[in-house]
């Protein structure tokens, strides 16, 4: 028999948590006791997310991470069924196109930046709103290794990834000392949604990388655990990289 954790008394709201990083950042933060409401475009996919991670402790609202009314209807949600939302973590994304960013779609890249980014102002002014400008808490921004420097046929979701950093440091500014914004820049992480970045190449595509291997959503669940913890409580305004030491090849020979 496994015994659950006591109920921390924190609640958080992960966007885009159905499976991938978000659900690796829910499992952490149930694990370690938090209830959660998770988002997701997919009904069916965040109902099975929340039969697995525990439906005693954790809800899900079905919606496109850009749309206001979903976003004010997940943080009205939260606050019925939990009455706080003391953890934002904004991991909702996307990136429908690879290619040069010389020959990009201009509406695809409005996309981009509606989904990756806007959408996550959106849930930090409904969290503020709601709960954190008086209460304080924490949220963390999952970014990209992408937003730190070029990346080949992803260049609008590198910008796009970049933009989230930029925005975590002025959320940060403007939101203390009640709230910490922190982010994190994941390397490529073994999801559906990193798939085409080393699907058929995994070894080749891991031999990049210091510690040998891809990162797994428990890799970023754990950070993002840790930053929205009393262990960071002086930290704000900070890009975490978890890259596997990727960043250590970038130096001379």
């Amino acid at each position: 028999m496994t015994t659950l954790p006591e109920l921390s008394g924190k609640v958080a709201l992960i966007t885009g948590a159905s499976r991938g990083i978000g659900y690796g950042v829910a499992e952490a933060l149930v694990a370690r006791g938090d209830r959660v409401c998770i988002t997701g475009r997919n009904e069916d996919a965040l109902k099975e997310a929340v039969e697995t991670l525990g439906a005693d402790r954790v809800i899900g609202v079905a919606g496109k991470a850009h749309d206001e009314a979903h976003q004010a209807a997940a943080v009205e949600r939260t606050m019925e069924a939990f009455g706080c939302v003391d953890f934002l973590v904004n991991n909702a994304g996307t990136n429908p196109v690879f290619g040069p960013i010389a020959e990009l779609d201009l509406n695809v890249a409005r996309k981009v930046f509606e989904t990756n980014v806007i959408s996550a102002l959106g849930f930090a002014q409904q969290t503020w709103k709601a709960w954190q400008s008086e209460n304080g808490g924490a949220i963390v921004n999952i970014a990209s290794v992408a937003g730190l420097a070029p990346s080949p046929f992803i260049g609008a979701y590198g910008v796009s990834k970049a933009a989230m950093i930029n925005l975590t440091v002025q959320l940060a500014h403007e939101f203390a000392p009640k709230v910490r914004v922190n982010a994190i820049a994941p390397a490529v992480v073994k999801t559906k949604f990193a798939a085409a970045l080393y699907e058929g190449r995994e070894a080749e595509a891991a031999a990049a990388y210091p510690l040998g291997r891809l990162g797994v959503p428990s890799d970023i669940g754990g950070a993002a655990a840790f930053l929205t913890s009393q262990q960071s409580d002086w930290v704000t305004g900070q890009t975490l990289v978890v890259d596997g030491g990727m960043f250590l090849n970038a130096g001379v020979e």
